[in-house]
This record gives structure tokens, sequence and C-alpha cells, in this order.
């Protein structure tokens, strides 16, 4: 669900160059729907995958917060800096971008040099496979058209 749905935001042109459809209130309209999809999605993830050094409160926490950090910068920003780039180099550095920066974030908060072993890539790992899952979730509902509703 990180990616943007292209129906709602973004059609190919004929020389396949990406073309702003939606405005930014638009953008913002979509916003909270596609978060508690891409949390609904993530979390679950992460509360089984994250090692079991964390609580549960802090794998729940996890779910929630880093989305939050990432989330309106995959759906608020890139889309306007790529707005004339392919659709497939917006995916491309949205979907490295959010798992990335999850991952540093996460570390940030929650790790240390010292827990740079295998527990913290576990969390890592499981921060990358969740966002695969609400990437292929979020296209899924895109090929579907689910988000053509809103």
């Amino acid at each position: 669900m990180r990616s943007v749905p292209r129906e709602l935001l973004l059609h190919m042109t004929s020389d396949s160059v990406l073309s702003l459809q939606l405005t930014s209130r638009e953008l913002w309209r979509f916003l909270p729907v596609g978060y508690l999809l891409t949390i609904a999605v993530e979390t679950p993830i992460l509360f089984i995958g994250l090692s079991t050094q964390h609580t549960w409160k802090r794998k729940l926490l996890a779910g929630v917060w880093l989305t939050a950090c990432t989330y309106p910068i995959v759906v608020l920003v890139l889309p306007m800096v790529f707005s004339n780039y392919s659709r497939a180099a917006y995916l491309l550095i949205a979907e490295t971008f959010a798992p990335v920066a999850e991952c540093v974030l996460f570390w940030l908060a929650f790790g240390s040099r010292s827990e740079m072993r295998g527990s913290m890539w576990r969390d890592f790992g499981a921060i990358v496979l969740a966002n695969l899952a609400s990437f292929g979730v979020g296209e899924l509902l895109n090929r579907w058209e689910w988000f053509g509703m809103f």
C-alpha cells in the first residue's frame, strides 16, 4: 500500500512519463486511508517478525510509528518529485526509501552498536518483509481498482 494508486494519482502518457492527476488536497484525502491499510498489513508482520527481545508494546508501536514517519513522504512528497518520471522510477525510489528509512529509525530508537548481530538483522528483515507485503497488497488493490472508490 505504499505505492500511490495509479488510478487516483498517476496515469501513463504516450511517452511513458507519469503525469500528475491529483491535487495535493486529494493526496491528503487518500493519506489516512492508505496509512490505515498499510499499518493493518505491516503491524502483524512486525509483531511476529521482530526479535523476542522487543516487548509486544514496542512491536505494536513499531507498526504504527515507523509507517507514520515514512508514509507521508511516500504518498505526499515523492509523487510530486517524480511526477515527470516513469512509475517504475517512482516505485524504485519510494519502495527503497521506506524500508531503509524505517530500519534506520528502528535502530536509532531501539538498537545499539553491540546489538548489530542476529537480533537486529532479524528486525531489519521483518521491517523489509512488512514493507514488501504492504507494497504487494497495495499493488493488488490497485490492479483490482479498489482505490477508485475514494
